[in-house]
């Protein structure tokens, strides 16, 4: 399996740390809001990820956390009335409908930056006791300036970023790229720290989740959207360095950005399209076709004729596969042989295994799609190969998420098949047609 590592910024072949195990972190959302269709990206596609690692025998730890204290969140629950608490159990339930509407496998662990706050404010104060962080009037910063490399995952060097910095005349911080780790205030949720009340800073909480969570770094993978590298991500970094003198992830993969009329689409610009509606409107199967239809590294256009492309990729292969499974269902006296392992397999496993290359993946699902339509057209069908081929094309939506409805026969669906078969044989046309235009009405055709 080869990943594209952002942190050597390229291809690697995969090597977990420990042999037949993965243990991937992937950063989830601030909770005051419902998800849009640019959130729900990630959460198809590392799903997607892991299904792929465990279709190959690996044991997957795939932990995702809520953001569930921001200055967001606050605004949002005086806006709506609500408790903090409550606000956030509004939109985590909503965001776990989303995860679940997009097919994708329970989680390993969901933990919440309230439920982690006294390893928070412990990592925290070893940074302060190492030097890598300071107090000022009951706010916490990191200094930057103490990590030599700063700046290596998301390729940007120390002194760019200085010149780019601005800094406010009454910016109380020593340096203007030092990030706060602990916010001092008086409004909203909060708690006690040795340097005063407030709650943590974005950067330092998924870092102490991942320790929380895996109890030792580094580990595997660390995902998120393309917009986490920086400075999220290399914040992360920067302090896992300060405190345990060690990297947090050995490979980190960052997905592209939704588009949406040229412009990455986001709360802050206002053009967001909710994700609860996109797959109300087309379904969980299309959804989850269309956010994996560009590799995941790209961006992905989303606007109607994309929607169209998927729709109809979705229906075409789902229509072939039910076609197909009829046929082999309502076969009389056929004695299908163990099913093999397809070629098939193998090269959907080489297109995926590079990389996540789904748009490859989608060929050979294509191409299992044309196999099959000719199999069960054929004169004299091989049914071996028909459930070969069904078999194969299960197992590979499996793995992408596409959840294919089985096909149940009933003793009266069997029984007017074989008259419609009798009727073909003996020329009684109008009998035919008649049992033929049953079969269709119950999808059997």
């Amino acid at each position: 399996m080869k990943i594209f590592n952002t942190l050597s910024n390229q291809i690697e072949t995969f090597t977990p740390i420990e042999e037949g195990k993965v243990k991937m972190y992937v950063c989830g959302p601030t909770v005051y809001n419902h998800a849009h269709i640019g959130n729900a990206r990630p959460i198809v596609i590392f799903d997607t990820f892991r299904r792929l690692l465990e279709a190959q025998g690996y044991k997957v730890s795939y932990v995702s956390n809520f953001t569930d204290v921001d200055d967001k969140i606050i605004a949002g629950a005086k806006a709506e009335g609500m408790k903090e608490t409550e606000f956030t159990k509004k939109y985590i339930e909503a965001y776990l409908k989303v995860r679940e509407d997009l097919h994708t496998l329970k989680l390993t662990s969901t933990p919440k930056v309230t439920e982690t706050m006294d390893a928070i404010i412990a990592f925290i104060q070893q940074m302060i006791d190492d030097g890598y962080a300071y107090i000022i009037d009951g706010d916490v910063y990191f200094s930057v300036g103490k990590i030599p490399d700063y700046g290596k995952l998301s390729k940007q060097k120390l002194e760019d970023l200085q010149v780019g910095a601005r800094i406010d005349e009454n910016d109380k911080k020593a340096d203007p790229l030092d990030f706060v780790l602990w916010k001092k205030t008086d409004e909203g949720i909060q708690w006690d720290a040795p340097w005063g009340k407030g709650r943590p800073g974005w950067h330092t909480e998924c870092v102490v989740m991942i320790n929380n969570e895996f109890k030792h770094t580094p580990i595997d993978i660390h995902g998120g959207g393309m917009d986490l590298r920086f400075p999220h991500h290399e914040n992360e970094m920067a302090q896992e360095e300060a405190v345990h003198h060690d990297h947090l992830a050995n490979y980190w993969m960052h997905n592209g950005m939704l588009v949406f009329d040229g412009e990455k689409m986001s709360k802050s610009l206002g053009n967001v399209v909710l994700a609860k509606d996109v797959i109300e409107r087309l379904g969980s199967n299309v959804t989850r076709w269309l956010l994996n239809s560009a590799h995941y590294r790209a961006p992905l256009k989303f606007n109607e004729e994309a929607i169209e492309q998927a729709q109809t990729e979705v229906v075409r292969i789902l229509s072939s596969l039910r076609q197909a499974q009829v046929k082999l269902a309502l076969a009389t006296n056929i004695k299908v042989s163990q099913v093999s392992h397809t070629e098939f397999k193998k090269d959907f496993l080489e297109a995926m295994n590079d990389d996540l290359n789904t748009p490859n993946g989608y060929k050979v699902v294509f191409d299992v799609v044309k196999q099959l339509n000719t199999e069960i057209r054929a004169r004299d069908i091989s049914y071996d190969r028909v459930a070969e081929l069904i078999e194969a094309l299960e197992w590979m939506l499996g793995i992408l998420g596409i959840e294919v409805e089985k096909v149940v026969l009933s003793d009266d669906d069997r029984a007017l098949y074989a008259k419609w078969q009798k009727a073909k044989a003996e020329k009684d046309f109008a009998a035919a047609d008649s049992y033929r235009s049953e079969l269709a009405k119950r999808d059997l055709l």
